[in-house]
């Protein structure tokens, strides 16, 4: 776990410079040497506050996943409770927003993939997302179905945007939000289309 007291002024400048390398020469390349070059800070410093590379990545995985947590949280707040569908949509949108379109962020997002094979640290940060992203699923479908099938719905959900921006993220035109939405809401339309919206 990177220790605190980075100054803040700094640490966002760090997790960009990471973002950014990893996007320039890849996961492997992206030295915490290099790291430092880009940001300007002495790799020391780097190593005393984060332990290394695998705690800055650690450290710049965490920002990406709050600022995705903080833009549902913001969207949703403008929807009715009671718009089922709409509040779906806008978790599936906020996954496809521009933030997280970012090239850097995408790259990030691919190679923290890769290492969360390997690396217990990040394989747990993996698990916290899925089950965060699940629980907003969950949550919002409990409103017109039993539990454990809002829990199914929301696996496959879940599954949907996951694989979705994992083909568009390694399309050469990049990733397509309308056809994300498109596809997860005629999805959840169809399921939804005998069930009654009453809360259970």
């Amino acid at each position: 776990m990177p220790k605190v007291g980075m100054p803040e002024i700094r640490r966002p400048q760090l997790i960009r410079a990471t973002m950014e390398v990893i996007n320039q020469v890849g996961f492997l390349n992206a030295s915490v040497a290099r790291i430092g070059q880009q940001a300007g800070i002495s790799p020391s410093i780097i190593n005393h506050y984060f332990g290394g590379k695998s705690g800055l990545v650690e450290a710049t995985m965490r920002s990406i996943l709050k600022d995705l947590a903080t833009g549902i949280n913001q969207r949703l707040v403008k929807v009715p409770k009671d718009d089922l569908v709409a509040r779906i949509e806008a978790i599936v949108v906020e996954n496809f927003s521009s933030n997280q379109q970012d090239e850097a962020v995408v790259k990030t997002w691919l190679a923290f993939w890769a290492q969360a094979m390997h690396d217990p640290t990040l394989n747990r940060l993996q698990r916290v997302n899925e089950k965060r992203l699940l629980s907003y699923l969950t949550f919002e479908l409990k409103r017109c179905m039993p539990r454990h099938e809002a829990q199914m719905v929301a696996t496959s959900i879940a599954a949907l945007i996951d694989g979705i921006w994992l083909r568009t993220a390694l399309n050469p035109k990049g990733i397509d939000p309308s056809l994300a939405r498109q596809v997860i809401t005629d999805y959840l339309s169809l399921y939804l289309k005998n069930l009654p919206l009453n809360p259970r």
